[in-house]
């Protein structure tokens, strides 16, 4: 069986079983005369997309129904060649991807995905040639598919008529195909979702309303990070994150909040880190403001911005209250794309770093989570009392 994809665009054959990738069988091959050869093996057919996308140049395959356990991209892609780097995971529900990153303008020639009849195993084979630059460009783009022209999750109810409650959208970083930091076993997608569910059951106890932009290992892009807040009407948005950074010596929970100037160089290499998410998943930025390269960011109104800094104030007075432990200088400024909200007081929390010793002792320690989800979810609900006792004033 052959699975051909017209234009190198789409199949859509019925096949939904869960196949398993096998790195013995899954590599990345250069060729003579510009040629690369990709080969993805699997242990049935499935249904895939293969599609080319710009800005940088990266080829991008979907997957229905396969599954990337125990596979590290280094058993794909021991060496860089042509392609440059790969990295695959779960992308939506039933979906998974795989990025190639491209050194070269490169096109695919060649796609197929021939069954073994005995075996019933599968193997996809994406030969790519050497193009020119408008080449590459006439044949990027994603597919055109109106479900896929925003990867996020469900949205959210909106509120029902008469429902004033104050209502909190939880932002758990990165998912699906983006990681994000990972270190000593711990990983920053699961982490954070972890903890943004803790601190969702605190905040629903005491009458909250709680939106969580995922609540699944699936990939969310930036602006859709936004978008649901803005859906879900919600009065205060808090993105969780515990990242990677050798920069500043950086260690102890830390609050962000919105700034076309970061307030210090290891600020501004992680807010520049943080908004390549979208290219790390291979997502289309198209028309998008998300790029690293001139961002323009919406900057808060001259209400939500001193609103934002409160809440982050407040933030880092009740984890210190808690025993932190805090950074050195625990409120920070850069341009973080989820934090362009221009009417919803927005922050971005590292609860801490991975790359600090004490921070992932912390981090891995269930007890000090729960301290600091109750610290949080106080700090949230004393904001919401002042900021509701400020608004007379405000209007003023």
């Amino acid at each position: 069986m052959m699975l051909v994809l017209s234009s190198g665009m789409l199949a859509a054959q019925d096949l939904t079983a869960l196949a398993r990738v096998d790195p013995a069988q899954s590599t990345v091959t250069d060729g003579w005369f510009g040629k690369t050869t990709l080969h993805v093996g699997l242990s049935q057919g499935v249904p895939f997309r293969v599609f080319l996308l710009e800005a940088p140049a990266r080829l991008v395959v979907d997957f229905k129904e396969a599954d990337w356990s125990g596979v590290q991209p280094e058993m794909i892609l021991p060496q860089a060649g042509r392609i440059t780097q790969v990295r695959f995971g779960a992308f939506r529900p039933g979906w998974s991807r795989l990025v190639a990153d491209l050194a070269e303008p490169m096109v695919p020639v060649e796609i197929g995905m021939p069954v073994d009849a005995a075996s019933g195993t599968a193997r996809l084979e994406i030969a790519l040639e050497t193009a020119s630059a408008d080449a590459f460009g006439a044949a990027a783009g994603p597919p055109v598919d109106p479900a896929w022209a925003v990867a996020l999750a469900p949205p959210p109810k909106p509120k029902k008529p008469g429902d004033d409650r104050f209502t909190v959208t939880l932002d758990p970083g990165h998912g699906g195909i983006d990681p994000g930091a990972e270190r000593g076993g711990v990983v920053e997608k699961d982490l954070m979702l972890s903890f943004a569910r803790s601190l969702r059951d605190a905040l629903v106890r005491e009458d909250v309303n709680v939106v969580m932009t995922r609540d699944a290992d699936v990939f969310v892009a930036l602006e859709a990070r936004v978008a649901l807040a803005h859906q879900a009407q919600a009065d205060i948005f808090v993105s969780l994150h515990a990242d990677s950074l050798q920069q500043g010596g950086a260690r102890g929970a830390t609050i962000y909040t919105l700034s076309e100037e970061a307030s210090d160089a290891a600020s501004a290499h992680l807010a520049a880190r943080h908004n390549r998410a979208d290219i790390i998943a291979g997502a289309d930025l198209t028309g998008s403001d998300d790029q690293v390269a001139g961002i323009l960011l919406d900057l808060a109104r001259q209400e939500t911005e001193p609103r934002s800094m409160s809440l982050a104030q407040t933030l880092a007075e009740g984890m210190g209250e808690a025993g932190g432990p805090m950074n050195r200088r625990p409120l920070r400024q850069a341009g973080f794309s989820v934090l362009k909200s221009a009417d919803i007081p927005s922050v971005l929390v590292e609860i801490g770093f991975l790359s600090s010793e004490r921070d992932l002792k912390n981090l891995r320690d269930p007890v000090w989570r729960s301290v600091m989800v109750g610290a949080m979810a106080d700090a949230i609900l004393r904001w919401r009392d002042a900021d509701a006792a400020r608004a007379p004033l405000v209007r003023q």
